[in-house]
């Protein structure tokens, strides 16, 4: 199910790329605002490691039950500039809401609720991206994760930076202006991106297909059918098991273990998302050249190596150099399984496609803090950062299953 001919669409301004990117970087923003203010809130209402991983586990929970839904409303609705605006709005306004609890249960409800608004993005924004740049798919979908990660690297050190001013309390409702904006600019000048399941479907096959629900659960029947993009769906739910537990974790652990202050703790996150957004646009444009299958295999197999020296490591300046070393690894395989997961999905089904593997994702994210902070309860927190790189690696083996013929790029 690779793209066809069908895909050489006219290719909207390069603007809409930019646009779309930074808008995806304030989805990243918000969380990695959190995962920050994270060690401050555990102290404040005096959260173990187990509850901190539970926490974030509902988050991701909340994602694997909406992210199919989000994917049926843009193939049936289809206005995807609106609905990455709504996006926006959904994921910001709950940590506003965060100010005014005073326990774990009242931040569980609000985590999830960003959880089920965050769900709205990727199904819209990926297959718009994909399908605008048939033969570009790895390169724009990796400036889209870029924009992720300046979202990721910008966020800890503003946020560290508003700390020194600021309770915590204060930063979650100053975090919610930025958000507000950039919805406000998707809807103006990318709301006339309303691609429809009938325009998509007149494209591909000369008629239009009235949406109906029962066919729609034969499509999406279809897809779980598949084995390549099962394969690569449950392998990119891996490496987000991995990326999870080391977003919700390294800073607990530099807070807690190594007495790393607020700004110190945002600088090695901040290294961490600048080595991923450096990594994004050359896996990308090697993925459109040689193949998806290479690039995800070494950078998989690099991750789970850096991140056992990372550990071995400890306080010392190697530390920060393995950091932006997994940040590079582990970011630069993202657009990569994103673009090949799009290739494998047939274009009428691409918001479902996207919502599927996020559902995969979601899964592997709600697994990876719970998991992370059992272990390192039970045991300590460094057997929980090898347990991580296990992960990658287990990842690692199932891309080689992928069938061959498809595991080349689009072009």
């Amino acid at each position: 199910m690779s793209t066809t001919a069908a895909d050489a669409l006219p290719a909207r301004p390069f603007r809409d790329v930019w646009l779309i990117s930074a808008g995806h970087g304030l989805t990243h923003w918000y969380p990695a605002t959190f995962y920050i203010l994270l060690p401050l809130i555990g102290k404040e209402l005096g959260l173990s490691y187990t509850q901190i991983g539970f926490l974030m586990s509902a988050q991701h929970i909340a994602g694997a039950l909406s992210n199919l839904p989000g994917g049926m409303i843009v193939d049936a609705i289809g206005k995807k500039g609106y609905l990455m605006a709504a996006s926006l709005f959904w994921v910001g306004f709950p940590y506003a809401l965060m100010s005014l609890t005073h326990s774990m249960w009242m931040l569980v409800v609000c985590v999830m609720l960003v959880g089920i608004g965050n769900n709205l993005w990727h199904p819209a924004a990926i297959p718009t991206l994909a399908h605008q740049y048939p033969l570009r798919k790895g390169l724009v979908l990796s400036f889209h994760g870029m924009g992720g990660n300046v979202g990721e690297a910008l966020a800890p050190l503003a946020a560290g930076a508003l700390l020194a001013w600021f309770s915590w309390r204060a930063v979650v409702v100053i975090n919610i202006v930025p958000g507000l904006v950039m919805a406000a600019l998707i809807v103006m000048l990318v709301g006339a991106l309303n691609t429809s399941r009938a325009e998509d479907d007149h494209v591909n096959a000369g008629s239009k297909t009235p949406w109906s629900f029962r066919q729609y659960l034969s499509d999406l029947m279809s897809l779980i059918r598949d084995r390549a993009l099962m394969l690569i769906c449950i392998s990119a739910g891996f490496r987000t098991l991995t990326q999870t537990g080391l977003l919700v974790f390294l800073p607990v652990y530099l807070a807690y273990e190594q007495g790393y202050s607020p700004i110190a703790v945002g600088v090695c996150m901040t290294v961490l998302q600048i080595a991923g957004l450096i990594a994004g646009p050359i896996a990308g444009h090697l993925s459109d050249k040689i193949g998806r299958q290479k690039v995800v295999l070494s950078s998989m197999l690099l991750t789970g190596v850096t991140i056992i020296g990372m550990v071995f490591a400890g306080q010392s300046f190697l530390f920060i150099l393995f950091v932006a070393l997994v940040g590079f690894f582990l970011y630069a395989m993202r657009p990569v399984m994103q673009a090949w997961a799009v290739e494998n999905t047939p274009k009428r089904l691409a918001g479902t496609g996207v919502g599927l593997q996020f559902t995969i994702l979601s899964i592997g994210g709600s697994i990876g803090p719970a998991l992370f902070g059992l272990i390192a309860d039970t045991w300590n927190v460094y057997t929980a950062f090898y347990f991580l790189a296990g992960t990658i690696i287990a990842a690692n083996l199932l891309v080689f299953f992928v069938p061959a013929q498809n595991t080349k790029a689009a072009a």
